[in-house]
């Protein structure tokens, strides 16, 4: 048992990487990050750790920009993303060089799983311990969203978490997921992360990837979205509470 669960080039009777494995734990243990397509408009959000006193809040991020037109979120080990990231910042540029045209999206998320996949199979290494999120606008103008993990696998998504608590946040996206655009796909991120997270600007960070480009949300901007989803779900349940009382009332009439 315990060679297969040092060598990552070995696989373990069952079929398992256990290296592999313990990453995806990593990523699981994360902060949360959450992103959501709409029609026009790609969101990103994640959870906030708390500061040091004496910290400079700005020096930790976990939602990054590739390129001018692509960002990242990432959960997992932040050190793993920064040279993750480098590389694909190197990779974005070569390809504008080469090609003299932007790189696309399905391009770059190509290009770090690949990097991601690398490290499973080599001997001396270890896999990368973060999933990503990668966002942005291809060429053509179409939104996308796609998500890698430490196997090297991706896929593209409409709307998908990853990091801790990732799970509940998908199963709410898969109910309440519909095509939205502009502020209602930011409201619909922010409502996923509220069911994990306290959301106010201390706790949360949500970033717009729009077709002119990224838009980090001001702490002032962001408070106003959160008091207006708030506002928004306190309806629904009042709304909610007076639909029942009068089915209650029509039944007792009946009766």
């Amino acid at each position: 048992m315990a060679r297969y669960d040092r060598a990552i080039t070995v696989f373990s009777p069952d079929g398992h990487l256990f290296q592999v494995e313990y990453a995806l734990e990593a990523v699981r243990k994360g902060a949360l990050a959450v992103g959501v397509r709409g029609t026009d408009t790609i969101v990103l959000g994640v959870e906030r750790k708390s500061t040091a006193r004496l910290q400079d809040a700005r020096t930790v991020r976990k939602i990054v920009k590739i390129d001018d037109h692509i960002c990242l979120a990432f959960a997992g080990l932040t050190a793993d993303a920064r040279v993750l990231i480098n590389r694909a910042r190197v990779e974005a540029q070569s390809y504008r060089l080469t090609l003299d045209e932007k790189v696309t999206v399905e391009h770059i998320t190509k290009y770090i799983a690949g990097v991601q996949q690398k490290y499973t199979q080599s001997g001396g290494v270890r896999p990368f311990g973060i999933s990503t999120l990668i966002v942005g606008f291809n060429p053509g103008g179409s939104p996308a969203l796609y998500q890698t993990d430490p196997s090297g696998t991706y896929s593209a998504w409409k709307a998908n978490a990853i990091g801790r608590n990732s799970k509940t946040i998908r199963e709410y996206l898969e109910k309440s997921y519909t095509e939205t655009s502009g502020r209602d796909t930011i409201k619909l991120a922010i409502r996923a992360l509220m069911e994990t997270v306290e959301a106010s600007s201390k706790n949360i960070e949500i970033a717009v990837m729009e077709a002119d480009g990224l838009r980090i949300l001001g702490d002032e901007e962001l408070d106003g979205l959160v008091a207006e989803v708030e506002a928004d779900k306190a309806a629904a349940e009042a709304a909610k509470r007076a639909g029942t009382s009068a089915a209650a009332g029509g039944a007792q009439q009946t009766s």
